[in-house]
């Protein structure tokens, strides 16, 4: 395994897009997010001649399914595992998942190992078997308890269910997740974030399945998480060796506060791994 710290000057980025072959992305969002997220990594990508399809899972983005009905981890990453089961038998793509993305990356490493030519993990929740264990429950679930009330929740099942859908308050969503984004990101966000089906989430437990390990993984940390601090990244990093480690300097969303290196990283691993 190996670690970089990538400048927010991404040197050669051009040059790496004239000697690459083009691939095809697909790019995951976080809880609450959607493909909105990704549209400067989309626009960059794109420009640079690769194919990006940036999926909303159930509940996210436009797809008009309610959050609090959404119960399994299964149904809420059904749109990604369809549109893995109906690639062409042959094509592989570089699957990229932020945050809470990650466990639908690692849902799709165990289900179509053969459709991913390389799994990345962008400040994401990287756990081999997904919430098995209290110690997989605190290196992959936030805690943004020295915030305080941070979350507006949703009862679906009651009052005194557990909540089935959660959205950090958007006063704090700035100072939480994008405090080194531009401003006028923070605001898009603030206004598109929706709630995430959480109950799905906690759900997420995966059966192993033939040819896991031979998926190439790549993790990119960022030093200035507030969301998924730096210590849990790491954490996870040592319970599930990816291939190659990367390091931006970047809050949680790095699609927002540094564009240019995440874009400049993609582009690296997609050369890397043709």
């Amino acid at each position: 395994m190996g670690e970089e710290c990538v400048d927010m000057k991404m040197e050669g980025v051009e040059e790496k897009c004239k000697r690459s072959e083009r691939g095809h992305f697909v790019l995951i969002h976080g809880i609450g997010g959607g493909g909105w997220c990704w549209y400067k990594i989309r626009s960059l990508i794109e420009n640079c001649g690769y194919k990006v399809t940036s999926l909303d899972l159930k509940g996210a983005g436009i797809d008009p399914s309610d959050p609090n009905t959404i119960l399994s981890f299964h149904d809420y990453n059904k749109p990604l595992l369809d549109f893995l089961s109906s690639l062409p038998h042959n094509e592989q793509v570089i699957l990229v998942g932020h945050s809470a993305g990650g466990m639908s990356v690692t849902d799709a490493i165990h289900k179509f190992p053969k459709k991913i030519k390389v799994a990345v993990y962008i400040a994401a929740t990287m756990l081999r078997t997904g919430f098995m264990s209290q110690q997989d429950v605190k290196d992959g679930v936030p805690d943004l308890s020295e915030f305080g009330d941070v979350y507006d929740m949703g009862f679906g099942l009651g009052p005194e269910k557990p909540p089935t859908s959660v959205v950090v308050k958007k006063i704090l969503q700035r100072e939480i997740i994008y405090q080194m984004s531009p401003l006028e990101d923070s605001t898009l966000a603030s206004m598109l974030l929706r709630p995430g089906p959480i109950q799905a989430l906690q759900s997420a437990r995966f059966k192993e399945g033939e040819g896991v390990e031979r998926v190439r993984r790549i993790y990119i940390r960022t030093t200035h998480d507030r969301v998924l601090k730096l210590d849990q990244q790491d954490a996870m990093i040592r319970r599930w060796k990816p291939q190659h480690v990367y390091t931006l300097e970047s809050d949680h969303s790095p699609f927002f506060s540094a564009p240019l290196a995440l874009f400049g990283l993609l582009v690296k691993v997609a050369a890397s791994f043709d």
